[in-house]
């Protein structure tokens, strides 16, 4: 190869390489658009199958509540101010919603099974209302149904013997509709006549939705 094939190698070579990389990088950005598109195209999914321990120590899961409008908080019993606090709400919410409070379900969920027995859990919601009722089950079932609904929550030790903890857990109370579908969720901070107002909202959307339904099928069994 002479020297002038060599001179006219090394820019042929070097300009095959630049375009070699211009193509690495379309790619790379097509392949992200594509996962951009893939994740903001995918649903979020909160709530699921759960299967829990009811006050009276019998099993309950999600269908046990199907048909009812649930506020659904993820706390417990030791719980210094969060928990409390936002059961007061829910309490207030239940007081507000009047007659419409019967299509609802208010559930507090244990994050703390160890010490949240059912009976414990039945004194402590009772003590806000009745209508609230407190769910625990085995360290798995919790970690399954928090897992579904996106509720963060872990222990800190915070003296020398076991049960000495306490629990860092998130404070979001979400809405699900009859049919198990997220709604929406409100922060723990939220005041009970907003919640109210905020349920009764979303009962006559579902309602007016069921009517326009059924007048459509009916109009469509005609024709």
């Amino acid at each position: 190869m002479s020297r002038r094939d060599v001179i006219g190698y090394v820019p042929s070579f070097r300009l095959q390489r630049f375009r070699l990389h211009i193509l690495c990088l379309v790619a790379a950005a097509m392949w992200l658009v594509a996962a951009s598109v893939t994740r903001a195209a995918a649903p979020v999914t909160v709530g699921g199958p759960f299967t829990l321990t009811a006050p009276n120590g019998t099993a309950v899961t999600d269908q046990t509540y199907r048909g009812r409008w649930l506020l659904v908080f993820f706390g417990y019993t030791f719980c210094p101010n969060t928990c409390p606090t936002t059961l007061l709400e829910i309490a207030t919410t239940l007081e507000k919603l009047g007659s419409d409070a019967e299509q609802l379900q208010a559930i507090f969920i244990t994050i703390d099974p160890a010490r949240d027995t059912p009976s414990v859990l039945a004194a402590y919601t009772g003590s806000f209302d009745s209508r609230i009722v407190g769910l625990t089950g085995t360290d798995a079932q919790i970690a399954d149904v928090a897992k579904a609904y996106g509720a963060y929550y872990a222990a800190h030790q915070n003296g020398p013997r076991a049960d000495d903890y306490v629990m860092d857990h998130g404070t979001y109370i979400y809405l699900m509709n009859p049919q198990g579908n997220f709604v929406r969720a409100f922060d723990a901070d939220t005041g009970g006549e907003h919640i109210a107002k905020s349920v009764r909202e979303a009962i006559k959307r579902d309602r007016r939705g069921a009517v326009h339904d059924r007048s459509g099928a009916m109009r469509g069994g005609t024709l």
